[in-house]
């Protein structure tokens, strides 16, 4: 596409499919992660332990990431917008049947279903907003779509908090199935056609995924999102746990309010991904995970402030710091977006099915510290790795380029 053809900042056009990317992040991190505050229900009801419960958000996102990996081959092939649309309206189906099931096992199915469906909306987003939007657009465009993602898991969380304190949990999954409907057929309405698309005609995946992981930055930038989305998956997991259980003896409603602190997420997705696309993201990739190290360190203390505190950090840390790397690997993998995206969403949620469920030993054998424990260890390394990430240089400009208005 041309270069005057791509979405700017201030347009119509812009606007309409920041809009609908705003829904699909709603509607993705709403369906996913709206059982997170229903687990110690699950547990009470079916009699589990808090890593038995923990299967209800990894069965989920672990089907989603291998789901991803063939996500972004086909949406490759056959358009990103389509894949999205068809995802989004069998998730939000999908949940509103995982309301009426009977029995545990057939809610897992359930979830696993809905994991696999939603692998046609993340990997495709980031391609289709590198696609069609202007490069110096991209990181704000890609940081309004991950605060929609931020504003839909903590809608989802809360609402399904809510409900389940006045209905059950089956009548909190109803309502979140719902509008993740709801959010579909917004999306269908306002996402603009692809203009910017091409599609692939016979490149072998495994060449692409041998090309992308030869990269110097993009292997580094995947373990960042397995990293750190598994201090946070981690840490959302269990802190209901920890908070409805004495000294604190918080109900379900108030625990929900716990994800009103992912306002702070939206806001710092859009807030870093913005500086970063100004100053430069090896020079501020560090410090949304020194946050969210501060975060995790936080949460060990015994005051329910300081525990709603570092709750908020580990928030604030990690939405920032997931808005750069995920644009970042939207600008290095220049020549297969959609397989680039992929392999970097594959590993985030992998982190969210494998740390978040390893968390959950770490709960039941140590309680909270052993959690903070584990979390911090893994921020640490995070941390190492985005100081090695700060040494790798730009990949080259484009022949005949003046200036690349974005490092890549």
């Amino acid at each position: 596409m041309p270069a005057d053809a791509a979405l700017r900042q201030g347009t119509p056009a812009y606007r309409r499919l920041t809009l609908a990317m705003l829904f699909a992040g709603f509607s993705t991190f709403s369906l996913l992660y709206a059982v997170q505050p229903l687990l110690p229900l699950f547990a009470h009801d079916y009699g589990l332990t808090a890593e038995g419960a923990s299967l209800a958000v990894s069965l989920a996102t672990g089907p989603l990431a291998i789901g991803i990996l063939f996500a972004g081959i086909l949406s490759d092939r056959l358009g990103r917008r389509p894949l999205m649309v068809w995802a989004m309206f069998a998730a939000g189906t999908l949940t509103l049947a995982a309301a009426a099931v009977p029995g545990w096992h057939m809610l897992l199915v359930l979830r696993l279903l809905t994991g696999i469906a939603l692998a046609g909306v993340p990997a495709v987003a980031m391609a289709y907003v590198a696609e069609e939007v202007d490069a110096a657009s991209v990181g704000a465009a890609m940081g309004l779509y991950i605060a929609g993602s931020a504003i839909g898991g903590m809608g989802g969380r809360l609402i399904a908090s809510m409900v389940a304190d006045v209905g059950g949990w089956r009548w909190a999954l109803g309502c979140v199935g719902l509008a993740g409907v709801a959010m579909a057929e917004a999306f269908r309405r306002l996402a603009p056609p692809s203009r910017g698309f091409t599609p692939g005609v016979g490149a072998n995946p495994l060449h692409g995924a041998a090309a992308l992981l030869r990269d110097a930055a993009l292997p580094l930038l995947y373990a960042e999102a397995f990293l750190l989305m598994g201090v946070f998956v981690t840490i959302y997991n269990y802190a209901g746990f920890r908070l409805l259980a004495p000294p604190y003896g918080l109900s379900q409603t108030a625990v929900g309010a716990v994800f009103l602190l992912y306002i702070l997420g939206s806001a710092s997705s859009a807030l870093f991904g913005s500086f970063a696309g100004r100053v430069g993201r090896r020079r501020v990739f560090w410090l949304p995970i020194v946050l969210l190290i501060a975060g995790v360190a936080a949460t060990a203390a015994q005051p329910l402030v300081m525990v709603i505190l570092g709750i908020a950090l580990v928030t604030v840390g990690f939405f920032g710091a997931h808005s750069i790397a995920s644009a970042w690997v939207g600008r290095r993998a220049l020549g297969n977006r959609g397989q680039g995206a992929a392999l970097y969403l594959f590993f985030y949620y992998m982190g969210s099915s494998v740390l978040g469920s390893a968390g959950g030993f770490a709960w039941t054998h140590a309680g909270w510290p052993g959690v903070a424990a584990f979390c911090a260890i893994l921020g640490g390394i995070a941390l190492v790795i985005g100081l090695l990430l700060a040494r790798i240089p730009p990949l080259p400009l484009p022949e005949g380029a003046d200036a690349a208005p974005v490092e890549a």
